[in-house]
């Protein structure tokens, strides 16, 4: 499978090579689906996009009922068979054989039916009433307190909707239908409640577009504001719920994260992992890459608060622009993929993300599939997938390290950020660790300071000896060759002289007019 093949992908021929670069590298091709539709790909649907993978889906599952007719068929024969060669237990093998069969029928029944009872309106038939006057039977879940942020939510998508007039009305009852509807069937499986919020979604969607003929800008914007009504109303029984493993998932991840320092098990300590390992173009020591990183990593956690997929999705989309601008003014140019996807790995390191497995699993089973199949969204969230692939599955190899370098980092022995500080322990908040830094390069400034200042005085001493010396050579040559001046005895020009007879002179020359 390819878009698996990309998680632990690594340029292996640079990785031979210790003057070149080494680090993971992304081919982007593999980040669309397998099928090759041009979507973005996922790795909870193998590989598919959300369209491929129901197709192929719904082609497995017919292939698995029909797998199960053969099978009834095959027991027909040896059951047939059974019956010539015994007589007196025919009664009880054609009962057996008719209880299996029934069995299996009901059961394709459901499967088929399950789905499209959400979207059947309630005027066609009697039995679709009926249904619909059970799911509006009181119960203890639709009849609890609702929280301020789903009244909120409830309100402001009445007041959206009444901007659509009639077909307004008609998405809210289609909306309460599947609310009520979902409330009553809550023994359906996570897989089963994700395919009806899918179909739910295409079905509304196309009902905007061809039916109630809503402008095609305006159906995104209802179909976000559906998706929010629905999943904040189905939150609490659809996000990692008791029947999935996906709360083992969150610890296992968590725990790699953590104690990454134990063995293979799992992940706290991969604190340890440095930038450098994962060839992050990301310099922290610059202020304002700091900052990018702190927020990245706040957008990454505050993920785990949002209670809609699309609201979701927006926290890594967020999460990754911050990254993108950390890479940018680290390199003074515009990041590429294979600069991404390593610093997205560290900042999830870094951060340990709360639940990330249970909102990653809720994201794909109940976001509004448009959004993962195209778009910035689902680049980000394809990337987000690949990251937490790469970390659950994370070696010496991966981190460019040996092999008894990476065991002794593991179990504990050594830390590559000892030489940098044997004081901060793995859970020093963030502003603690920013506090030393910034104390750090105060110390260097201050004694770069102190050094430039030195240098300035021993500067001024040179010049003020240079000076001395220069003074005291002057005095010793004058000394030395002293300079006589003699007077001189000729007389004085009469040109120099005082002119005391002046007035002998005769008168200046006037200029004299003859007429012509």
């Amino acid at each position: 499978v390819s878009i698996f093949k990309l998680f632990f992908s690594l340029n292996r021929t640079k990785m031979n090579l210790k003057s070149e670069r080494r680090g993971i590298h992304v081919d982007q091709s593999e980040l669309l689906c397998k099928k090759g539709c041009g979507y973005y790909g996922n790795p909870a649907w193998q590989g598919f996009c959300s369209k491929c993978w129901r197709e192929e889906y719904h082609k497995a599952r017919q292939k698995q009922i029909q797998e199960d007719w053969e099978l009834a068929e095959r027991l027909q024969r040896e059951e047939e068979e059974a019956y010539a060669s015994s007589q007196s237990t025919q009664g009880a093998q054609s009962l057996t054989f008719s209880k299996f069969e029934e069995k299996k029928t009901n059961e394709k029944t459901r499967k088929v039916t399950t789905v499209k009872k959400f979207f059947t309106a309630s005027s066609r038939t009697g039995a679709k009433k009926a249904e619909i006057q059970e799911a509006k039977a009181p119960s203890p879940s639709i009849n609890r307190q609702a929280s301020i942020e789903t009244d909120r939510v409830s309100k402001e998508f009445i007041e959206f909707l009444k901007t659509y007039h009639k077909p307004g009305q008609d998405i809210y009852k289609q909306c309460k239908l599947f609310l009520d509807t979902m409330n009553h069937k809550r023994d359906l499986s996570i897989e089963e409640q994700s395919e009806c919020a899918q179909d739910f979604y295409q079905n509304v969607a196309e009902k905007l577009q061809t039916r109630w003929k809503v402008p095609p800008e305006k159906v995104e914007k209802a179909m976000d504001q559906i998706e929010k009504y629905i999943m904040t109303r189905q939150y609490k029984y659809v996000f990692c719920p008791e029947t999935t493993d996906d709360e083992k998932k969150d610890l296992a991840v968590q725990k790699r994260i953590r104690q990454f320092n134990f063995f293979i098990s799992c992940l706290r300590a991969l604190h340890w992992v440095t930038p450098q390992m994962l060839c992050v173009p990301v310099n922290e020591e610059i202020p304002e890459v700091s900052d990018m990183v702190v927020k990245a990593i706040t957008d990454i956690i505050e993920m785990d608060s949002k209670r809609v997929p699309r609201d979701k999705l927006a926290c890594i989309t967020k999460c990754s622009k911050h990254i993108f601008n950390a890479i940018k003014i680290t390199k003074n140019e515009p990041a590429s993929a294979d600069d991404f996807l390593p610093t997205l790995i560290y900042i999830v390191l870094k951060g340990n993300p709360p639940r990330l497995q249970s909102n990653i699993q809720y994201i794909t089973r109940f976001c509004n599939p448009s959004r993962l199949m195209t778009g910035e969204d689902g680049y980000y969230f394809t990337n987000l997938c690949c990251a937490v692939a790469f970390i659950e599955k994370l070696d010496a190899q991966s981190l460019n390290l040996s092999q008894e370098d990476f065991d002794r980092f593991m179990t504990g022995q050594t830390s590559p950020k000892k030489q940098e500080s044997d004081s901060f322990s793995p859970d020093v908040c963030l502003g603690v660790k920013q506090m030393c830094k910034n104390l750090d390069l105060l110390s260097q400034l201050n004694e770069r300071q102190e050094r430039i200042v030195s240098e300035a005085k021993k500067l001024e001493k040179d010049l003020i000896d240079w000076t001395d010396g220069i003074t005291k050579e002057v005095q010793d040559i004058v000394e030395k060759y002293p300079l006589e001046i003699k007077p001189k005895n000729q007389a004085l020009a009469a040109i120099d002289s005082e002119n005391v007879e002046n007035d002998k002179l005769p008168p200046p020359l006037q200029p004299q007019v003859y007429a012509g």
